[in-house]
């Protein structure tokens, strides 16, 4: 199986070295030519969990520089979510003919993606993987994830499974035939969790041990939570049970809840959000394709989506330059609600 790994990042780079420690026929595809010289003189080097592993020589190029005759059998898309929309109408033409494209980012992706491209050119996927890139070409893997893989349309496929097996000799790889469920499941953490996190710059754990946090944390995840099933997704079982106890109404089983949010907790707490990064970076964060994604899903199916608006907007700020990330962003949105609780009432 002939691989192009397009994004060389934390997660990218992180499989990339693996693959190619594994013997895996791998090329690497970097956003140009110039990023594409450093790798090739660096290499690529992996601490941490799993493991140490170098690859000194590795066959890499600007994404441009593939051109027609060069086919690979799978297309792995490790950028940003708004660079694989980007890059896979530009890629899908170096696809073999029976190849297949496999995005791993959080959120609607994959499926926009299949939407454009056709669901015979893409696989969904998403990565437990937590790794961060020390400089271009050193990555530190920061736990035992895995990547999840599946048919869009549910089952377990022949290609499916054909992936996972050459793909779990570098990584571990597990298959769900119900990947949009899984998708969501991933996307209410990532809503809830990721995305507040990035807020108010801490961990979970962290602002969960406020009122606010709290606060918010619930009314974010319920109303993705309420668009999922409003549009019939059968969510599944990742680290927690999608569902909290007693939904929807929680207040019969309190205590139950609360042993709920300290699994998640226990699972996610201390992990430093992903898009906290990009936003110390002055990157453009995944938003749009995360809590944006809910609030464009909520508008259409009549759910409403106010805490999930108001999270987008206030990081489409911090974009901008005219917010940063604080402490006070949760106190912020928990007035929102009750200010909208109260409007709601007169």
């Amino acid at each position: 199986m002939q691989i192009l790994i397009v994004g060389i990042g934390a997660l990218g780079g992180t499989i990339a070295a693996r693959a190619l420690r594994a013997g895996l026929p791998v090329r690497l595809a970097a956003r140009n030519t110039e990023s594409a010289e450093v790798l090739r003189r660096s290499g690529l080097r992996v601490s941490g969990i799993g493991g140490e592993v170098e690859a000194d020589t590795i066959d890499v190029a600007a994404l441009e520089d593939y051109g027609k005759g060069t086919q690979f059998d799978l297309i792995l898309l490790a950028t940003k979510a708004q660079h694989a929309l980007e890059v896979a109408p530009q890629v899908v033409g170096l696809l073999a003919p029976e190849g297949v494209i496999l995005p791993i980012q959080n959120g609607g992706v994959a499926r926009a993606l299949a939407d454009r491209l056709g669901e015979d050119k893409i696989l969904g996927g998403f990565s437990n993987l937590g790794a961060t890139m020390v400089e271009p070409g050193v990555y530190e893997q920061k736990n035992a994830g895995h990547l999840l893989i599946g048919e869009l349309a549910g089952g377990v496929s022949e290609r499916t499974e054909r992936v996972a097996r050459v793909l779990s000799r570098a990584v571990e790889v597990k298959i769900s035939s119900n990947m949009i469920g899984a998708i969501w499941s991933k996307l209410l953490i990532n809503c809830s969790v990721t995305t507040l996190g990035a807020l108010c710059s801490q961990t979970m754990r962290q602002y969960m041990e406020t009122e606010a946090g709290k606060k918010v944390f619930r009314r974010t995840y319920e109303e993705a939570l309420s668009v999922a099933l409003a549009i019939g997704t059968r969510l599944e079982r990742l680290a927690v049970d999608p569902i909290p106890p007693g939904w929807p109404s929680n207040f019969a089983a309190e205590e139950h809840y609360e042993s709920w949010v300290e699994a998640v907790i226990a699972f996610y707490g201390d992990i430093k959000p992903s898009m906290l990064q990009d936003l110390e970076r002055g990157r453009k964060a995944e938003i749009d394709f995360i809590n944006g994604y809910v609030v464009t899903l909520g508008h259409a199916s009549g759910v409403p989506v106010h805490m999930n608006a108001a999270i987008t907007d206030l990081v489409h700020q911090i974009e901008r330059g005219v917010l940063q990330p604080t402490r006070e962003r949760m106190n912020e949105l928990a007035d929102q609600t009750c200010e909208r609780i109260r409007g709601n009432s007169i």
